[in-house]
């Protein structure tokens, strides 16, 4: 009884449930694009403090409505395999635990930008976490299959965080880029699907997959990713109007398009094969996708 008592304190005091409820890798890959945001916004490198205050902000933001939609998925989590390990349904960390984490995190960040960045900036942040909580978690997913093309918005929210964060107001080419973020969100998450189809039909979540079927997902996945290209070369209109802001120029292009025809290849051979290893790889390439994409507008604004 002693060993089983000290081993469940060392769990709650063990930082590392914690910092797995905030899903690190994915705050990574968003707090790249609030940083992008940033820059494009502005033009350049923003203030140290300015960025690293913002930063800050973002990955309390993600990381509590993370933890927080982990609490509310904790009896679909211990349905699936995938999931199952998490800190919640694993027994590593209590519930409640978690709930009171993830709230205490968004409130920090909502505190961390409004005070030392701007109010738009900490509000954009605010109903970013309730969108992936609410919106998302306690309404779509779990009730209809546009669940995740709806709730791609959410992921998309640090773009608009960024860029206000920079300029304190956002102006039409932000949504450009939250737009990017918006629309490549189903083909990643639907070739996640694919791969795990099992785990959702088990725990009854209505994931394309599970409520269309796996064909009608691969032709979803290539008719979105066609959409996203097309969003991403957007900011060549605005080279060819006169007068027009500047928002990405011509090497930004370039590597949109060559990310993009790779992206849709995948996509087309995902229906021709129709198999698991053709859609791990897709979902593996469009997580790099994102990210090169994102690093190639810092690289147009910065070094260009």
């Amino acid at each position: 009884m002693i060993r089983t008592l000290r081993s469940n304190l060392a769990s709650d005091i063990s930082p590392r449930p914690y910092i797995e409820l905030m899903k690190p890798r994915i705050v990574i890959l968003l707090v790249l694009t609030c940083v992008t945001g940033m820059i494009v916004a502005i033009d350049s490198f923003p203030p140290l403090n300015l960025l690293l205050l913002t930063i800050l902000g973002g990955v309390l933001s993600a990381g509590g409505a993370s933890a927080i939609n982990q609490y509310l998925d904790r009896e679909l989590d211990a349905k699936m395999a995938r999931t199952a390990r998490r800190p919640i349904p694993s027994g590593r960390l209590p519930a409640e635990h978690a709930l009171a984490f993830g709230v205490a995190l968004v409130i920090s960040s909502v505190l961390v930008l409004g005070l030392f960045v701007n109010w738009l900036a900490a509000m954009l942040a605010l109903a970013g976490a309730i969108y992936y909580v609410v919106i998302y978690t306690l309404i779509l997913k779990r009730n209809t299959v546009v669940n995740i093309l709806i709730g791609g918005g959410a992921g998309a929210m640090p773009v608009l965080v960024g860029w206000a964060a920079a300029s304190g107001a956002l102006e039409l080419q932000a949504f450009i880029l939250f737009a990017i973020v918006f629309y490549w969100t189903p083909p990643h998450s639907w070739a996640l699907a694919i791969l795990v189809n099992k785990d959702y039909a088990a725990a009854d979540i209505p994931m394309m997959p599970v409520a269309r079927g796996e064909s009608v997902t691969r032709f979803q996945i290539l008719f979105y990713s066609v959409q996203l290209v097309i969003i991403s070369l957007s900011p060549s209109i605005l080279l060819s109007l006169p007068q027009a802001p500047l928002l990405l120029d011509h090497f930004y292009l370039a590597i949109a398009a060559i990310l993009g025809l790779i992206l849709i290849g995948l996509a087309v051979k995902l229906i021709r094969r129709a198999d698991k290893a053709t859609a791990r790889a897709l979902y593996k390439y469009s997580s790099l996708y994102l990210a090169v994409l994102f690093l190639a507008m810092i690289f147009d604004r910065l070094l260009l």
